[in-house]
């Protein structure tokens, strides 16, 4: 069980948050920063004040980036799965004739 050095202080929009998790610090500073930008960036665009509207949106928008990105990974892998059966094809049909 995580002890109370485990305990990360994050700060994100204002608000201190203690966060135990398995990742390393940096890591988890590194993600509160990002969440911290991301609604930042959602006060710049919107000019809303209401916190958990703001913390929605962020969220809304960081799942959108997420998906984005994983959609680009499946086509990526797509792509490299169809390359490779087309070079093992045409390396069975060497072998095929070179025998």
């Amino acid at each position: 069980m995580a002890n109370q050095k485990d305990s990360i202080d994050v700060e994100i929009f204002g608000q201190t948050y203690k966060i135990r998790g398995d990742a390393d610090e940096k890591q988890i500073r590194k993600l509160a920063d990002y969440v911290d930008a991301k609604m930042r960036e959602i006060v710049e665009a919107t000019a809303t004040v209401d916190t958990l509207k703001v913390a929605i949106l962020a969220s809304l928008n960081i799942a959108d980036e997420y998906f984005q990105l994983k959609n680009s990974y499946r086509r990526v892998e797509d792509e490299a799965r169809e390359r490779v059966e087309k070079y093992q094809d045409s390396l069975e049909e060497i072998l095929k004739t070179s025998s």
